[in-house]
């Protein structure tokens, strides 16, 4: 095994040290799964959901996909959803978007980039609805931080308004929607107190 051995050599490292800390852990981990929450995030190598909030494999159900984008009509993302929601049952669902985000940014640039224009065009609504507020700030990196919140605020909206979400609601499930963003620059998640908990706040 030449090709990336490394990975494998890291990974049984990786193993072996759980197991020295608890021995049952695999053994109980591949019966079932029961994590209280869902995490959508950007698919960026630097944003590693499970390691930011400490959590272990088995707490923390995870999809991820460029800039956090909750879209209608993409099935992949529902359908984690709808599995989160009715089959896991999590309690909470947490969009998390990241500062610097290259989505974002590819969004706000005005070139063409091919395919990923059309996946990024709800950033340049978000972006032209709140264009006032983006041009008060002189600094691009500040102009770019907030339309990175600004979208983390918006995919809250998409996920609390999808019927999956709002299903569970009318049915009397517990259910919060969170919308956080961190920083890589110090690892730090900060809370965009946008916190949806039934069908009657998604205005």
């Amino acid at each position: 095994m030449r090709v990336l051995k490394h990975l494998f050599d890291q990974n049984r490292q990786w193993a072996d040290g759980i197991k020295k800390s608890d021995p049952e852990f695999f053994k109980n981990l591949s019966k079932q799964q029961h994590p209280e929450y869902l995490w959508i995030g950007c698919s960026d190598s630097r944003v590693p959901a499970a390691e930011i909030v400490n959590l272990l494999p088995g707490q923390l159900f995870v999809h991820r996909n460029i800039a956090n984008l909750i879209i209608h009509t993409d099935m992949n993302c529902l359908s984690v959803i709808q599995y989160a929601v009715y089959v896991l049952k999590v309690k909470h669902i947490i969009v998390c978007g990241h500062y610097g985000c290259g989505g974002v940014q590819t969004a706000m640039d005005n070139q063409e980039h091919g395919f990923i224009d059309n996946w990024l065009l709800g950033i340049k609504d978000i972006q032209q609805r709140h264009l006032p507020e983006i041009d008060a700030l002189q600094n691009y990196n500040d102009k770019v931080n907030l339309l990175c919140e600004l979208n983390v605020k918006e995919q809250v909206k998409n996920v609390s308004k999808t019927t999956i979400v709002q299903r569970a609601w009318k049915n009397g499930q517990t259910l919060t929607v969170h919308g956080w963003i961190y920083d890589i620059a110090d690892g730090i998640l900060k809370d965009l107190d946008v916190c949806v908990t039934n069908a009657s706040e998604t205005g």
